[in-house]
Protein backbone atom coordinates (compact mmCIF):
# COMPACT_ATOMS: atom_id res chain seq x y z
CA UNK A 1 0.00 0.00 0.00
CA UNK A 2 1.16 3.43 -0.99
CA UNK A 3 2.30 5.74 2.34
CA UNK A 4 -0.48 8.45 2.84
CA UNK A 5 2.14 11.30 3.13
CA UNK A 6 5.64 10.42 1.08
CA UNK A 7 7.78 13.47 1.37
CA UNK A 8 7.57 15.45 -1.64
CA UNK A 9 3.87 15.30 -0.47
CA UNK A 10 4.53 16.48 3.07
CA UNK A 11 6.62 19.12 1.46
CA UNK A 12 3.84 20.54 -0.78
CA UNK A 13 1.56 20.33 2.21
CA UNK A 14 3.99 22.66 4.76
CA UNK A 15 4.56 24.92 1.68
CA UNK A 16 0.86 25.34 1.23
CA UNK A 17 -0.15 26.46 4.76
CA UNK A 18 2.86 28.38 4.75
CA UNK A 19 1.31 30.82 1.69
CA UNK A 20 -2.07 30.29 3.22
CA UNK A 21 -1.40 31.40 6.78
CA UNK A 22 1.50 34.21 5.72
CA UNK A 23 -1.02 37.28 5.34
CA UNK A 24 -2.42 36.11 8.48
CA UNK A 25 0.50 37.91 10.88
CA UNK A 26 2.21 40.99 9.25
CA UNK A 27 5.62 41.04 8.93
CA UNK A 28 7.61 43.81 10.90
CA UNK A 29 7.78 45.61 7.22
CA UNK A 30 3.73 45.51 7.31
CA UNK A 31 3.80 46.98 11.69
CA UNK A 32 4.16 50.22 11.96
CA UNK A 33 7.41 51.26 13.73
CA UNK A 34 9.77 54.21 13.65
CA UNK A 35 11.77 53.18 11.19
CA UNK A 36 9.14 53.57 8.20
CA UNK A 37 9.09 57.78 8.29
CA UNK A 38 13.16 57.35 7.57
CA UNK A 39 12.87 54.21 5.18
CA UNK A 40 9.48 53.79 3.47
CA UNK A 41 9.99 55.57 -0.40
CA UNK A 42 8.14 59.07 -0.82
CA UNK A 43 5.68 58.62 -3.72
CA UNK A 44 6.76 59.57 -6.94
CA UNK A 45 6.53 63.16 -8.49
CA UNK A 46 4.72 66.47 -6.37
CA UNK A 47 3.22 64.19 -3.82
CA UNK A 48 6.16 62.91 -2.74
CA UNK A 49 7.27 66.72 -2.61
CA UNK A 50 4.30 67.69 -0.29
CA UNK A 51 5.04 64.56 1.97
CA UNK A 52 8.15 65.70 2.31
CA UNK A 53 7.22 69.53 2.95
CA UNK A 54 5.15 68.18 5.88
CA UNK A 55 7.35 66.42 7.22
CA UNK A 56 10.09 69.50 7.18
CA UNK A 57 7.43 71.64 8.55
CA UNK A 58 6.70 68.97 11.34
CA UNK A 59 10.34 69.61 12.51
CA UNK A 60 10.43 73.40 12.16
CA UNK A 61 7.02 74.56 12.66
CA UNK A 62 7.66 77.86 14.67
CA UNK A 63 10.49 79.08 12.24
CA UNK A 64 9.28 77.95 8.66
CA UNK A 65 8.50 79.58 6.37
CA UNK A 66 5.02 78.46 5.73
CA UNK A 67 3.42 77.95 8.97
CA UNK A 68 5.56 80.61 11.03
CA UNK A 69 2.84 82.74 10.96
CA UNK A 70 0.22 80.45 12.81
CA UNK A 71 2.85 79.56 15.80
CA UNK A 72 2.65 82.04 18.78
CA UNK A 73 5.49 80.16 21.04
CA UNK A 74 8.34 78.05 20.62
CA UNK A 75 7.28 74.78 20.13
CA UNK A 76 7.40 72.91 16.67
CA UNK A 77 4.68 69.56 15.73
CA UNK A 78 7.70 67.21 16.98
CA UNK A 79 8.12 68.93 20.78
CA UNK A 80 5.17 66.36 21.24
CA UNK A 81 5.16 64.16 18.47
CA UNK A 82 8.86 63.05 18.76
CA UNK A 83 10.81 61.74 15.75
CA UNK A 84 8.67 64.02 13.21
CA UNK A 85 6.16 61.74 14.33
CA UNK A 86 7.48 58.24 13.84
CA UNK A 87 8.27 57.34 17.84
CA UNK A 88 6.18 54.42 18.68
CA UNK A 89 4.48 55.78 21.43
CA UNK A 90 5.22 59.95 22.42
CA UNK A 91 2.35 61.39 20.97
CA UNK A 92 2.94 58.87 17.59
CA UNK A 93 1.61 59.55 13.65
CA UNK A 94 2.49 55.96 12.85
CA UNK A 95 -1.00 54.78 11.82
CA UNK A 96 -2.99 57.85 12.82
CA UNK A 97 -4.86 58.69 9.23
CA UNK A 98 -6.62 55.29 9.37
CA UNK A 99 -8.51 56.50 12.88
CA UNK A 100 -9.98 59.11 11.24
CA UNK A 101 -12.84 60.59 10.28
CA UNK A 102 -13.09 60.13 14.09
CA UNK A 103 -15.69 61.52 16.65
CA UNK A 104 -14.56 64.46 18.10
CA UNK A 105 -16.12 65.09 21.92
CA UNK A 106 -14.69 68.85 22.41
CA UNK A 107 -16.07 69.57 18.97
CA UNK A 108 -19.47 67.82 19.07
CA UNK A 109 -19.08 66.18 15.66
CA UNK A 110 -17.00 64.03 13.36
CA UNK A 111 -13.59 65.85 12.33
CA UNK A 112 -11.19 64.59 9.98
CA UNK A 113 -7.57 64.54 10.82
CA UNK A 114 -7.06 68.17 8.74
CA UNK A 115 -9.19 69.51 11.42
CA UNK A 116 -7.08 67.93 13.95
CA UNK A 117 -3.87 68.72 13.12
CA UNK A 118 -5.16 72.44 12.64
CA UNK A 119 -6.45 72.45 15.95
CA UNK A 120 -2.98 71.60 17.30
CA UNK A 121 -1.94 75.33 16.06
CA UNK A 122 -4.31 77.22 18.62
CA UNK A 123 -3.94 75.13 21.79
CA UNK A 124 -0.40 73.65 21.89
CA UNK A 125 1.48 76.30 19.72
CA UNK A 126 -0.79 79.21 20.99
CA UNK A 127 -1.34 80.36 17.88
CA UNK A 128 -3.87 80.67 14.53
CA UNK A 129 -5.54 77.95 13.28
CA UNK A 130 -4.10 77.77 9.48
CA UNK A 131 -7.02 77.91 7.05
CA UNK A 132 -8.74 74.33 5.48
CA UNK A 133 -6.75 73.74 2.31
CA UNK A 134 -4.02 75.07 2.57
CA UNK A 135 -0.59 74.69 2.02
CA UNK A 136 -0.15 74.10 5.49
CA UNK A 137 -2.16 71.86 6.32
CA UNK A 138 -2.98 69.62 3.10
CA UNK A 139 1.24 68.95 3.72
CA UNK A 140 1.15 68.43 7.42
CA UNK A 141 -1.64 65.49 6.66
CA UNK A 142 -0.01 63.97 3.65
CA UNK A 143 2.95 63.65 5.71
CA UNK A 144 0.97 61.85 8.77
CA UNK A 145 -1.43 59.85 6.17
CA UNK A 146 1.92 58.89 4.39
CA UNK A 147 2.76 57.46 7.82
CA UNK A 148 -0.33 55.34 7.29
CA UNK A 149 0.42 53.48 4.16
CA UNK A 150 -0.37 49.54 4.31
CA UNK A 151 -2.34 50.48 7.38
CA UNK A 152 -5.98 48.93 8.07
CA UNK A 153 -8.78 52.07 8.66
CA UNK A 154 -10.17 51.90 11.77
CA UNK A 155 -12.11 54.42 12.01
CA UNK A 156 -12.77 56.22 15.77
CA UNK A 157 -16.39 56.47 16.69
CA UNK A 158 -15.14 57.87 20.67
CA UNK A 159 -12.40 60.11 20.29
CA UNK A 160 -9.88 61.40 17.42
CA UNK A 161 -7.11 58.78 18.95
CA UNK A 162 -4.89 56.75 16.59
CA UNK A 163 -4.23 53.07 17.17
CA UNK A 164 -0.81 54.53 19.16
CA UNK A 165 -1.90 57.14 21.16
CA UNK A 166 -0.42 57.61 24.49
CA UNK A 167 -2.05 55.59 27.27
CA UNK A 168 -3.32 57.34 30.17
CA UNK A 169 -1.56 56.98 33.53
CA UNK A 170 -4.74 56.05 36.53
CA UNK A 171 -5.04 56.27 39.93
CA UNK A 172 -2.46 59.06 41.37
CA UNK A 173 -1.93 62.73 41.11
CA UNK A 174 1.32 64.91 41.54
CA UNK A 175 3.15 66.35 44.52
CA UNK A 176 4.66 70.22 43.19
CA UNK A 177 7.41 69.89 46.15
CA UNK A 178 8.70 66.18 44.45
CA UNK A 179 8.04 67.28 41.09
CA UNK A 180 10.27 70.46 41.37
CA UNK A 181 13.03 68.17 42.87
CA UNK A 182 12.91 65.85 40.35
CA UNK A 183 12.47 68.17 37.40
CA UNK A 184 15.45 70.11 38.68
CA UNK A 185 17.34 66.29 38.42
CA UNK A 186 16.20 65.21 35.26
CA UNK A 187 14.72 68.33 33.19
CA UNK A 188 16.12 71.59 33.81
CA UNK A 189 19.32 70.66 32.11
CA UNK A 190 17.40 70.61 28.32
CA UNK A 191 14.20 72.79 29.38
CA UNK A 192 16.71 75.12 31.59
CA UNK A 193 15.58 76.05 34.99
CA UNK A 194 13.09 78.40 34.43
CA UNK A 195 10.86 76.48 32.10
CA UNK A 196 12.62 78.76 29.36
CA UNK A 197 13.81 75.94 27.25
CA UNK A 198 17.39 75.29 25.36
CA UNK A 199 18.95 74.64 21.86
CA UNK A 200 18.39 70.70 23.72
CA UNK A 201 14.75 70.94 24.56
CA UNK A 202 11.64 73.43 24.35
CA UNK A 203 10.01 75.51 26.70
CA UNK A 204 7.76 74.00 29.27
CA UNK A 205 6.07 77.23 31.02
CA UNK A 206 5.94 80.94 30.36
CA UNK A 207 4.79 82.93 27.12
CA UNK A 208 7.09 80.48 24.89
CA UNK A 209 5.23 76.83 25.62
CA UNK A 210 2.02 75.28 25.24
CA UNK A 211 -1.43 77.80 26.69
CA UNK A 212 -3.87 76.29 29.23
CA UNK A 213 -6.08 75.14 26.17
CA UNK A 214 -3.73 72.46 24.69
CA UNK A 215 -4.28 68.48 26.06
CA UNK A 216 -1.01 69.33 28.22
CA UNK A 217 -2.05 72.01 30.03
CA UNK A 218 -4.18 69.05 32.18
CA UNK A 219 -1.75 67.02 34.17
CA UNK A 220 -3.12 63.55 33.99
CA UNK A 221 -2.24 63.87 30.06
CA UNK A 222 1.69 65.28 30.50
CA UNK A 223 2.32 62.78 33.20
CA UNK A 224 1.08 60.13 30.83
CA UNK A 225 3.03 61.61 27.84
CA UNK A 226 6.29 62.31 30.16
CA UNK A 227 6.05 58.49 31.26
CA UNK A 228 6.53 57.42 27.84
CA UNK A 229 8.79 59.93 26.10
CA UNK A 230 10.91 61.88 28.91
CA UNK A 231 13.68 61.64 29.62
CA UNK A 232 14.60 61.81 26.36
CA UNK A 233 15.49 58.11 24.58
CA UNK A 234 16.29 57.05 28.76
CA UNK A 235 12.21 56.94 29.52
CA UNK A 236 12.96 55.67 33.53
CA UNK A 237 10.28 57.70 35.62
CA UNK A 238 7.75 55.72 37.38
CA UNK A 239 4.26 57.03 37.11
CA UNK A 240 4.55 58.47 40.23
CA UNK A 241 7.07 60.62 39.36
CA UNK A 242 5.77 61.09 35.91
CA UNK A 243 3.02 62.63 38.10
CA UNK A 244 4.74 64.85 40.39
CA UNK A 245 7.04 66.54 37.27
CA UNK A 246 3.69 67.44 35.53
CA UNK A 247 2.20 68.50 38.18
CA UNK A 248 5.07 70.88 38.89
CA UNK A 249 5.69 71.54 35.06
CA UNK A 250 1.70 72.95 35.06
CA UNK A 251 1.83 74.74 38.25
CA UNK A 252 3.50 77.63 36.63
CA UNK A 253 1.74 80.20 34.18
CA UNK A 254 1.26 79.87 30.54
CA UNK A 255 -0.79 81.58 27.84
CA UNK A 256 -4.46 82.02 28.02
CA UNK A 257 -6.51 80.01 25.24
CA UNK A 258 -9.24 82.65 24.36
CA UNK A 259 -11.08 80.50 21.03
CA UNK A 260 -11.73 83.99 20.08
CA UNK A 261 -7.60 84.84 19.66
CA UNK A 262 -7.10 81.91 17.63
CA UNK A 263 -9.58 81.21 14.76
CA UNK A 264 -8.66 83.18 11.37
CA UNK A 265 -10.63 85.20 9.52
CA UNK A 266 -14.37 84.54 8.99
CA UNK A 267 -14.86 81.75 6.27
CA UNK A 268 -10.86 80.73 6.55
CA UNK A 269 -11.33 78.28 9.40
CA UNK A 270 -13.93 75.70 7.84
CA UNK A 271 -16.38 74.48 10.50
CA UNK A 272 -15.34 74.84 13.99
CA UNK A 273 -17.30 74.21 17.01
CA UNK A 274 -14.74 73.91 20.00
CA UNK A 275 -15.20 76.03 22.94
CA UNK A 276 -12.88 77.39 25.17
CA UNK A 277 -12.90 74.25 27.40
Amino acid sequence: MEPMFDKKRLLWLLTLVALLTAGLHPSPADEPNASQGAERKLPPGELGRLVQLGREIVENTHDHPLSKEFVGNSLDCTSCHLDAGTHPEAASFLGVAAAYPAWSPREQRVVTLQDRALNCFMRSQNGTRPPVGSQVAVAITAYITWLSTDQPIRMNPDKPLGPNHVPPLEGTTGDIDSGKSLYEDNCAYCHGDNGEGSDDGPPVWGDGSYNDGAGLSRVPKLASWLKVAMPLDDTTLSSQEAFDIAAYVNSHSRPKFRLQDHLPKEGKAGVYNGDGG
